[in-house]
């Protein structure tokens, strides 16, 4: 199992990953709205601004301060790592 940190020490699981996305689009906020009702949101921003959205197999979303093209880079080197 490979953790990848977004951020502020936290980590997730990249076998559970499914898309790293950015928040603008009215589809994306109407995933987080739903995880939000469901209760599957995680909120890693410590406070920051959103600046990716992690959707994750388990139907959790994981917001993110750190840019999607960040996140992509860490997993791109834990890959490397291997």
């Amino acid at each position: 199992m490979q953790l990848i940190n977004i951020g502020f020490g936290n980590m997730v699981s990249s076998s559970r990953l499914l898309a790293i996305v950015s928040p603008e689009s009215a589809p994306i906020k109407r995933i987080i709205q739903e995880a939000k009702e469901k209760r599957k949101l995680i909120d890693a921003t410590y406070g920051r601004r959103t600046r990716a959205v992690i959707i994750m197999d388990t139907d959790h979303v994981v917001l993110c301060a750190s840019l999607p093209e960040t996140v992509a880079g860490r997993m791109e080197a834990e890959d490397e790592d291997e």
